[in-house]
């Protein structure tokens, strides 16, 4: 640790003993001096700067708190009684010791406060509720926490949360990860080198995946566990939206053979009849195993193969592409016959779906599940309403991949979702696990049984809130047009986190500062109707509210800035400013145009640039002559009239 001044008339203290506090007191108010100490002996230590002020005078004094921690230590199983694995933190291939950390927040701090401050005010002046900002704003810090770090090589590795002196359940765990939308768009490289880690690492022959991955890097993970359904294919989602952020075809193609065989491993034991439904167990992000068709995995399944043909097709792998299409099709058409109810859609538990798994897997199955005074299997939901059963519709609706399912069943289901699961108050519920919420607090329960139906052991969870799932239900609930439905959901989870009785920047799960509430982020991209496409260079806003006057940040591979949409009886005005990096546009789309303009006016800095515009559903669709570069020193402003 270095705690450090420029300032020249420091003076120091660096140990103290018994009552030394009196005694520093003692000597900054009358001698004026320190008593000396010998090198290499601190522990409590001061650092002081001499200053006389006359009376109205004001000073400022910077200090700076270094740390420097080289080394990461691994923590060993139980059972070993080996030296645990060491390997140097990525901080430490950058700077020596924490003098030299020190020495370069000083000599760069101007230039890191001032981008702070930008990134800051840029956020904070988007026109969305202030608990939205709060939601999205607060959850960022988790990128900040011991929840998240960087490898010896720069590799992004996440736990799932934090204890007070360790990460909690390692391994950039791809079933909590799923959720988290603020890596992808503020950090997207950063992003891209988990997924590529994951599938290096943890990935067999076969496309078996280990949801958690293995340290120190390079480790091959083992198949001693069940592979997660939903992290497996939300992994491929992923990777179609890391390619649309950051547009490198060359990327896609070197990790389009690994992303297949992730893919491809669900006909080997989840839908071994190819017919587009996982039938098979599947274990999840609830560390349990759903038996049976069901559309929390089963979104994400969809989700993954249709935007598998998309890159396919991208690829030029048009075999590909047609068939994970045609069994898209199939599993979205039995999907909505026989799972949805008419409110929302159910489980069909199969008994039988562990048994095409190997022999180890199948006997941890068993042991886990079997209990034969209630049911067989332990841990489903049945006819019950589960909070997320539309996670992978929800990443289709960001990723611009279309609907996974019949639209207004979509539609249905999130309304029933808000309708049962959805609680002002919990006075009258009982939780028998973890308490994160209570008494006159508002939350969404993760599962209810509003038809009946409720097994004798329901799966592991479903009484809880989890700030995560709500953040992800409501802002799908948004993009959907529910926007007092979802704004109550998050309304309701911030309430519950004000500083009175929770740590407003903690949303704990299973550990502090979880990974998974950083699912907010998609709250501004529900609420801007945010989407961007870096290899069609295209990019379109929508807002949900304030429409006339709207403001929102936004942030891509290349760069980041605001987009303001003004609109009064005298047309509308689009400013796109880039604060940072750059933006390269062929086509623009804003919503709400209610007809064609008479007029189009369209400048790049101080030059007029040539587009033409194309209205169509309520949208209009600007198209530039050649493709424009927006930059700090060159805002794009369109004025329709």
């Amino acid at each position: 640790l270095v705690l450090a001044t420029p300032c020249p008339n420091a003076v120091v203290w660096p140990r103290w003993k018994e009552d030394r506090l009196a005694k520093w007191w003692e000597a900054v108010a009358w001698s004026e001096q320190f008593p000396p100490e010998g090198e290499g002996t601190s522990d409590n230590g001061t650092l002081a700067v001499c200053l006389t002020l006359n009376p109205g005078e004001t000073a400022t004094v910077p200090f700076y708190l270094a740390w420097h921690f080289p080394i990461f230590e691994h923590w060993n199983k139980p059972e070993c009684n080996c030296t645990p694995a060491r390997w140097r933190n990525y901080y430490a291939t950058q700077w020596s010791d924490a003098w030299a950390v020190a020495a370069y927040t000083h000599e760069n701090c101007d230039r890191l406060w001032g981008e702070t401050q930008r990134f800051h005010d840029a956020l904070f002046a988007s026109t969305l509720p202030t608990y939205v900002l709060d939601a999205i704003s607060s959850q960022l810090s988790t990128l900040k926490t011991t929840t998240c770090l960087r490898l010896e090589d720069g590799t992004f590795y996440g736990f799932e949360g934090c204890s007070d002196t360790s990460g909690c359940c390692e391994g950039s765990c791809t079933h909590v990860w799923n959720y988290a939308q603020a890596l992808p768009y503020l950090f997207p490289a950063l992003q891209r080198s988990m997924l590529e880690a994951n599938w290096t690492h943890s990935m067999g022959e076969d496309g078996f995946v280990t949801f958690r991955m293995p340290l120190p890097l390079g480790t091959r993970a083992q198949p001693t566990f069940h592979p997660a359904a939903d992290g497996q294919m939300g992994t491929v989602m992923q990777f179609y939206r890391e390619w649309l952020l950051c547009g490198d075809t060359d990327w896609l193609r070197r990790l389009w053979p690994t992303a297949r065989r992730a893919l491809e491993f669900a006909w080997r034991y989840w839908d071994a009849d190819r017919d587009g439904v996982m039938e098979g167990m599947q274990h999840n992000t609830y560390d349990i195993e759903f038996y049976g068709p069901n559309t929390m995995m089963g979104s994400l399944y969809l989700g993954a193969l249709r935007a598998a043909a998309e890159i396919a097709r991208v690829l030029g792998d048009h075999a590909k592409a047609e068939e994970y299409t045609t069994l898209f099709t199939k599993g979205s058409a039995w999907t909505d016959a026989h799972l949805f109810n008419g409110e929302y859609y159910e489980q069909q538990v199969n008994p039988t779906a562990h048994e095409p798994w190997p022999e180890p897997l199948r006997n941890l199955a068993l042991t886990h599940g079997r209990d034969d005074r209630y049911d067989w299997p332990k841990w489903q939901f049945g006819t019950g309403c589960i909070a997320d059963q539309l996670i992978g519709q929800w990443y289709a609706q960001m990723l611009g991949l279309g609907y996974l399912y019949e639209p207004q069943k979509v539609r249905h289901a999130l309304r029933s979702i808000f309708r049962h699961n959805w609680r002002e108050h919990l006075h009258d519920h009982p939780n028998l696990l973890r308490v994160y919420a209570m008494n006159d607090e508002a939350g969404l329960l993760i599962g209810t049984w509003p038809r009946g139906g409720r097994p004798g052991y329901p799966f592991y969870f479903a009484d809880e809130v989890w700030p995560g799932i709500e953040y992800q239900v409501a802002s799908h609930l948004i993009s959907e047009g529910m926007l007092e439905e979802g704004l109550s959901i998050v309304k309701g989870v911030r309430d519950r986190h004000t500083g009175e009785y929770r740590n407003p920047w903690n949303e704990i799960e299973c550990g502090h500062h979880y990974a998974r509430s950083m699912a907010s982020y998609a709250l501004l991209l529900a609420l801007s109707g945010f989407h961007y496409s870096a290899p069609n260079q295209h990019l379109r806003f929508a807002p949900r509210l304030f429409a006339d006057d709207f403001r929102a940040f936004f942030c891509v591979a290349s760069g980041w800035g605001t987009y303001h949409q003004q609109a009064d009886e005298n047309g509308t005005r689009l400013t796109l400013e880039v604060c940072s990096g750059s933006l390269t546009l062929r086509d623009l789309t804003v919503a709400p145009v209610a007809a064609r303009p008479q007029a189009l006016e369209v400048t790049l800095g101080q030059q007029a640039v040539d587009a033409a515009i194309k209205v169509k559903q309520g949208a209009g669709t600007l198209t530039f002559a050649t493709p424009i570069r927006v930059t700090p020193e060159a805002p794009l402003r369109i004025t329709l009239a």
